[in-house]
Formats: C-alpha cells, sequence, structure tokens
C-alpha cells in the first residue's frame, strides 16, 4: 500500500515516509502510526521527556504502555521471556504479552510506573517492520485515542481526533473495516491468560457443547467491555471494545453489534443484560425491540464464562473476585463464591461487607476503603497511622460519612479490599486507572516472605470470610515498621488460604468438588497462583481460564450462555 508521513496539519512531509518518522521520533515527537486495527501512538522507549509528553496529550496518566521490540532478541533485552512467552510473541496472533521487566531494560521509568512486568509486542504489518529496521531500538506503541475514548482507526477521523496529540502522521491507503485494538496476554504456569481479547483473536468463534436455541445478542459490562453474538453451537465474542463511559465509546459498541450481527447472519432473539440498571450496555439492550430480554446477575456471567471456556456444564463452587457488581439484593457484590451452574447460582459465601464512603469516590481513591475498614475494626480508638495522618482532614468526614451510610453502598468486594490494604501498606493512596493499587500491591510482593495474615470463617448461611482481620493484621504490621513487600506477601498467601478453606467448607456441605475461578482479581498471578495450589492439594478439579479474560472482557461470553441455558430449560 502506498505510505505517507504527513505533518500535525495534515500536510504531506517530503521525503521517504518511513524515514521522516523515524527522524521525527528520534527528534523526542509523537507519531501518530496507522496499524491493522487503528491508529497508535509512538515514542521512543528510552525518551523520558517524550514519553511524559504523550502521557499528558493522551492524559493518560498511569496506565502502562506496552513496548514494541524490532524482533524477538531485542525483546529479551527489556523483559525475562520463558519458553512459553516467547512462543505468544513471535507466533502468527502477535499480541502484547506481560512478562517480568528486566533491570537494566532501556526503557523511561515512565513507560510503565509502579509495575513489574511490562507488555512488549513484535512488528505484525509490514509498515512496523519498516518502521522498526529503520530505528533498531524499541519504542512504544499505544491506541491512537484519548483515555475513555474508542481508538481512531478512519483516516479524516484520526487527523481530527489525534490532531492535539501527534506531530506526525505515518499512514497508509488500506481501509480499516472494524476498530480493533492490540490484545493482551500473559503466562500463567506455562499456559497462555488472555487478558485483553482483541486483534488476533477477535472474531475466532468460541465453541461450546450445548446448542443455542435461538440466536443470542449478549451486551457484556460496563468496564472492559465486549459483546457477543451466538448461534448454534458457537459464540462470537467481539474484540475490546472499552469503558462503555461516553457517547463516543457507546457509539463504537453499537456499530460493533451491528457489524457482527451482519457478518455472522445473526438476528438476535434474546438480549442477555447486565443487572445494573445505569450501565449502558443494560439500556441498550432494554432498547432492542422484538426480543426476549434476560439479565444476568454479574458474578453468575463470571463463572459461566469460565464454564464456557471449559465446556463444563457444572454445577460447580465458583469464587468471583472482582471490582464491583450489582447483586441481586442491591448491594454491591465483588468477593463471592456461588454454587452455580448455567442456568442458576445460589450465594453460599462472600467476603465481608463494608461500606464504600462516597460510593464511586471510593474507587478513585482507596484511602477512603482504608478509612472504612480501619473505623470497622477500631471505631474512635484508632492506632496512628500513616495513611490517617495524610488524609488527617478529610478523615473524620469519611468516616462519618461510612457510620452514617450516606452515599456508602455496601459493597463485599475483592478489589475495594485490596484497595483498603494498598492505602494501609503505604503503595497507593489515588489511582490513575481502574485496578491500579491492587496492580501495585501485587507488584510489591516479597517472594521470600513466608507468613500469612489469619482470616475467620464466619460460619452462617452465607459463610462469611473476615476480610476485616486481613486488613487489621496490615495495619498492626505498618505500625510495627513492617515494610510494604512483606505486607503484600503476606496479605495474599492470608486471602488465598482464606479462599481455600472457605471453598473447603463449602465442598463438604455440598458434595462438589470442581472450582471455578473468575473475576478480574484474578488476572492477579500471585493471588491466582497461591489459591489455585491451596485448592489442588485439598484434592478439586480447578478451572481457570485461558482463551477468555477473567475480567469483565469474559462476561458476555458468559451471559450467552446463561441465556441460552434458560431458553433450552
Amino acid at each position: 500500500p502506498a505510505l505517507r508521513a504527513l505533518g500535525a496539519d495534515g500536510r504531506p512531509a517530503a521525503g521517504d515516509p518511513v524515514e521522516v518518522a523515524a527522524r521525527w521520533l528520534e527528534a523526542g515527537r509523537i507519531v501518530a502510526i496507522k496499524g491493522l486495527g487503528g491508529y497508535h501512538l509512538a515514542v521512543l522507549a528510552a525518551d523520558g521527556p517524550a514519553v511524559a509528553a504523550l502521557r499528558a496529550r493522551k492524559r493518560r496518566e498511569s496506565r502502562p504502555f506496552a513496548v514494541l521490540a524490532p524482533d524477538a532478541a531485542a525483546a529479551g533485552t527489556l523483559v525475562h521471556l520463558d519458553p512459553a512467552a516467547e512462543l505468544l510473541l513471535t507466533g502468527a496472533r502477535r499480541p502484547i504479552v506481560l512478562a517480568p521487566r528486566r533491570r537494566d531494560a532501556p526503557v523511561a521509568d515512565l513507560v510503565a510506573p509502579g509495575a513489574r512486568d511490562l507488555g512488549v509486542m513484535l512488528p505484525y504489518t509490514p509498515l512496523h517492520h519498516l518502521l522498526s529496521d529503520r530505528l533498531a531500538a524499541p519504542y512504544v506503541l499505544t491506541s491512537g485515542n484519548l483515555t475513555d475514548e474508542p481508538i481512531a482507526y478512519r483516516d479524516e477521523e484520526a487527523l481530527r481526533r489525534l490532531a492535539g496529540v501527534a506531530d506526525g502522521f505515518l499512514v497508509h491507503d488500506r481501509r480499516i473495516e472494524a476498530p480493533a485494538d492490540d490484545s493482551l496476554v500473559r503466562v500463567f504456569r506455562g499456559r497462555e491468560l488472555v487478558v485483553r481479547r482483541s486483534r488476533g483473536y477477535a472474531p475466532a468463534p468460541i465453541g461450546v457443547p450445548w446448542p443455542f436455541p435461538r440466536p443470542v445478542l449478549a451486551c457484556g459490562a460496563q468496564l472492559k467491555n465486549t459483546f457477543c453474538v451466538a448461534r448454534g453451537n458457537q459464540a462470537f465474542l467481539s474484540q475490546h471494545i472499552g469503558d462503555l463511559e461516553s457517547y463516543e465509546t457507546l457509539r463504537s459498541f453499537a456499530e460493533g453489534v451491528e457489524h457482527f450481527c451482519r457478518i455472522f447472519g445473526v438476528r438476535p432473539a434474546v438480549v442477555a443484560h447486565d443487572l445494573h440498571p445505569e450501565y449502558l450496555s443494560t439500556a441498550y439492550a432494554r432498547d432492542r425491540e422484538g426480543v426476549d430480554l434476560i439479565g444476568v446477575q454479574h458474578h453468575h456471567a463470571h463463572i459461566a464464562s469460565c464454564l464456557a471456556e471449559h465446556g463444563h456444564g457444572g454445577p460447580v463452587i465458583g469464587v468471583a473476585f472482582d471490582g464491583l457488581g450489582l447483586g441481586v439484593d442491591g448491594t454491591l457484590w465483588g468477593g463471592e463464591l456461588l454454587v452455580a451452574d448455567l442456568v442458576s447460582f445460589r450465594r453460599a459465601g462472600h467476603l465481608e461487607v463494608v461500606p464504600m464512603p462516597g460510593g464511586a469516590a471510593a474507587v478513585r481513591q482507596p484511602w477512603r476503603m482504608a478509612a472504612a475498614w480501619l473505623d470497622r475494626i477500631h471505631g474512635d480508638a484508632l492506632p496512628g497511622l500513616p495513611v490517617a495522618e495524610r488524609h488527617r482532614e478529610q478523615w473524620p468526614v469519611v468516616v462519618r460519612m461510612a457510620r452514617a451510610g450516606l452515599n456508602s453502598p455496601l459493597t463485599s468486594s475483592a478489589g475495594r479490599l485490596f484497595d483498603a490494604v494498598a492505602a494501609i501498606a503505604g503503595v497507593r493512596d489515588v489511582i490513575g486507572h481502574e485496578g491500579q493499587a491492587a496492580a501495585e500491591l501485587e507488584a510489591r510482593v516479597d517472594p521470600g516472605e513466608r507468613g500469612a495474615y489469619p482470616a475467620r470463617l464466619i460460619q452462617g448461611e452465607p459463610l462469611v470470610i473476615a476480610a476485616g482481620d486481613l486488613v487489621g493484621a496490615a495495619a498492626e504490621d505498618v505500625a510495627a515498621g513492617v515494610d510494604a513487600g512483606r505486607i503484600a506477601a503476606r496479605f495474599h498467601r492470608g486471602l488465598a488460604a482464606a479462599v481455600v478453606r472457605a471453598v473447603r467448607v463449602l465442598g463438604e456441605g455440598s458434595g462438589l468438588r470442581t472450582v471455578a475461578l473468575s473475576g478480574g482479581v484474578f488476572q492477579n498471578a500471585v493471588l491466582l497462583e497461591a489459591v489455585l495450589s491451596g485448592l489442588e492439594r485439598e484434592r478439586f478439579t480447578v478451572l481457570v481460564h485461558s482463551r477468555v479474560p477473567p475480567g469483565d472482557g469474559g462476561i458476555a461470553l458468559g451471559q450467552a450462555v446463561v441465556a441460552a441455558a434458560n431458553d433450552r430449560r
């Protein structure tokens, strides 16, 4: 295809386009590059000021960037690659592969601040190969958009939307029919674990052993949205759409649904959606006419997606740990133990419930969750802790808010539990992107620490894991001067041990010996390994994700198979 280098004003630049773009990058400029599924923004990975400028212009404060290396050998100078990771990196799908960053990697700190892993990828179009051969150096390659917007993929739109971000454009004349972000994977126990399923993976069908009696559209979740259309014995899970929090992303979602229905010949008769009435995906479902609607509880959908991936109909004990999802009792769930099959579920256990002072503000400011938990544990006898001192002016107001239940919905969220411990340990008080505090707490885990915080099981229906015990133990260690790495390790190990004991109790009561692990928290490799190893020692059969994201990117598949199971019934 014909190549062109364009200035920020859209005017052609003289000279060989690849050479021009390379010189721009070497001069510290930001270049928008047209790829296979949309535009990317690029800077040299070692150029700290250029990376900082990209963050400022893209309005992406802290979420890690991916780095494109010229070849596998160059990628090996950035991260530690085991054979399985190298196989994924060099495979035909060419995803971004998360791997442990090398201490001496020639990459600016702002590329992935606070992260132990770095996402690396290899060239996957001729244009990427040409530019990589010319530069012979790794460069950041991140989606061409502003934060919370869909990726730009139409030429005129990209020139308009990215004009304030990019200093120049490297484009080709091949039309992009549908947008697709880069896929993101990691290796867990020698197997692929898909974190974001998009370019190279979608829309490859996921076969299931149960028929869809009528064509299904599943609308997915609000965050990290994907949708799913299904017919026969095949489910077509979409590429990553993003967070449905703007008109532009909702339009991309709607266009994607129509595109999938057209190319796969699906006219949905059943439309599945999340129970949350304020999700834009739910509103879209309810606006469809001439279809049967089915609401699917968020965490049931998580477990069902794991079952679908394994072709297992249940029942199983499902452990669904994530940030938030509306429960059938109107509270915000997120640390759930379910006895579930594809048709229905029973909430058999959960993490201890605590207020979320400020609602959404508590997601953005993890210290608020620390305040809620510490007030639950200590009340007015709170010991002197750095987190309370750092927020001494707002702390009393937030505590009163939590006590009064004023804009403080109750939650059992595992994600918010991680947030509280991260704030108490001094890792992160305020986040720039969803899941940041939990990810940074995982990155701080001291692998040599063998201790684990104890947590009681409160017997009843449902069973409750006393998560406050973990928070209290972390606070005691902070007061005693224990470093954050040991606190993080003890917390992870303690939570995993409590989950294993809870599953054992539920297994004894139900006779079930198969467990499914799902939800975004199980992207945490430290927790996943600890829970999986513990359950295996108890001789449970454990189902974990591989081809479908454990996070909200897999919700739509779960919704689809739950809808079909109820349709068959």
